[in-house]
């Protein structure tokens, strides 16, 4: 009798190694490689059977729009592309108790009303899940509960004929199949267990909601070749020292991958926000250095959200960097392009910076807001009252246009700004300078140049064009280190 082979397989890259060993050969993680049964394998490959032909079709074609099963819940429904599509399949992946399970079944009971949806859990009891639903005030509608962990099993009820419409597992890392040896949570598993409700979901047509586990590096546990397998994947963000959750679309088949959904933690369970920017700013003081507003676009959406800075003297040795909310690596970018290009030193200093609200903003036109509170930071001079801030910064220390200006300088205007610091409109090769965007009853103060940015500080009663409304800066001479500029330096 042959001897079944074995693997280790790496519980955070999939990789597969014929001995076990502490670290990783392939991610370099440390005691992750956990032992299980390889798969059987043809020793010929695929034999002697031959294939069916395949028929091939032209690329033109007309496809209709898949019908989509809205749940009147709109921040959801904006995320997802309008609505759930039968037979599709979405992943959402967040930290532990920062709301998934609340926030689908607040989704299966609106879809309620018009479908079928159930909802099985392998985390949770029966009772659990009917507490929670009291919670939410939901505990009348049309949910149909199990607590189940077996894909045979869940196969077995919701494959047939008259089955749901949409089915929510919580979470795929609980699901196993009986006919593998390794746990429920490996690699294997969470793989195969999710092939076979994927398969299950496109046979019988149902929409498939999967919930997943999230790594300390807020990546959603197991193969990466999960979020291949299905249609779209969500991330639900948030701080729990915030009211504020986040869902994000970073993969989407049926719609965009750059639009987020706000909602807020309450007591009867995440209610939607319909203006988050005035949320986001709720508690900003106007006259405090260190703090700007940034005009930003999440998808579709424009939204307003301050940014704060601190400088302090470092202690002899390496400063100190502290981000909450940005890349880290391209505040390092900003802070080199202070000091290189218009001579501000920061390199001897703490700086800690920090997106209000527990929002993570991954735009790079949030390079001059930064910029803006690192400089208020360390001059002690407030950016202007009433004013946003955006735009992109060149290592060079150029200031470059950002796309979707109108769209910023709206929102800001409807929340009650008067004034913008913004680059200006982007040259085409050969010809002059765009028309500027209308500026309405704002005040546009243009910056070309990171210089340009310091001079506002150090002069702030520059005039500016009363029919326009647009202010061009004249930079002031860069301090002697600067370097970068013509004519500065």
């Amino acid at each position: 009798m042959a001897r079944k082979s074995i693997n280790y397989v790496c519980q955070e890259c999939g990789a597969a190694a014929p001995k076990w060993s502490g670290r990783c050969d392939n991610c370099g993680a440390w005691n992750t490689l956990v032992e299980e049964a390889a798969a059987e394998s043809a020793p010929k490959g695929l034999g002697a059977k031959k294939g069916r032909k395949i028929e091939f079709q032209g690329l033109k074609g007309e496809a209709e729009q898949p019908p989509r099963q809205i749940t009147g819940i709109a921040e959801f429904d904006r995320v997802s592309g309008g609505g759930m599509v039968a037979g599709s399949t979405l992943l959402v992946g967040g930290d532990p108790g920062i709301g998934k399970s609340t926030l689908l079944l607040q989704v299966a009971a609106q879809l309620s009303k018009s479908l079928s949806p159930v909802f099985i859990s392998g985390e949770e009891s029966l009772d659990q899940l009917r507490m929670r639903a009291e919670r939410l005030g939901v505990a009348d509608t049309n949910v149909k509960l199990a607590a189940a962990t077996s894909v045979r099993d869940i196969a077995a009820s919701v494959g047939g004929p008259g089955g749901p419409d949409l089915v929510i597992i919580d979470s795929i890392q609980t699901m196993f199949l009986d006919n593998l040896d390794s746990a429920p949570g490996t690699v294997t598993q969470v793989r195969t267990s999710a092939q076979e409700l994927i398969r299950l979901a496109k046979r019988s047509g149902f929409a498939l909601i999967l919930v997943g586990h999230v790594t300390k590096d807020g990546q959603i546990a197991g193969p990466r070749v999960l979020e291949h397998m299905v249609d779209t994947v969500l991330y639900f963000e948030g701080d729990r020292g915030h009211q504020f959750r986040i869902l994000r679309a970073v993969k989407n088949r049926y719609g965009p991958t750059d639009e987020i959904g706000v909602f807020e933690m309450t007591g009867r369970g995440l209610a939607e926000v319909e203006n988050p920017s005035a949320l986001f700013l709720g508690d900003r003081e106007s006259q405090v250095s260190g703090a700007s507003v940034f005009a930003g676009m999440e998808g579709s959406r424009p939204l307003l959200v301050e940014i704060q800075s601190l400088s302090t003297p470092s202690q002899p040795g390496a400063a100190r960097r502290a981000v909450v909310g940005w890349d880290g690596a391209r505040l390092a970018m900003v802070l080199a392009v202070l000091e290189a290009r218009a001579g501000l030193a920061l390199g001897g200093m703490d700086v800690y910076l920090n997106v209000a609200g527990g929002l993570k903003i991954s735009e790079p036109a949030a390079d001059l807001a930064v910029a803006a509170a690192l400089v208020s930071s360390v001059s002690g001079v407030p950016v202007p009252a009433e004013t946003v801030v955006f735009g992109e910064i060149g290592l060079s220390g150029e200031i470059r246009a950002v796309p979707q200006a109108d769209a910023r300088l709206k929102e800001a205007a409807k929340l009650g700004f008067t004034g913008a610091i913004m680059p200006p409109p982007p040259r085409a090769k050969g010809k002059k300078a765009s028309e500027k965007p209308r500026a309405g009853k704002m005040e546009i103060t243009e910056v070309s140049h990171i210089v340009d940015l310091l001079a506002l500080f150090a002069q702030p009663d520059n005039k500016s064009d009363d029919k326009s409304g647009v202010k061009t800066v004249e930079p002031f001479p860069a301090p002697a280190k600067a370097q970068g500029r013509p004519g500065h330096g």
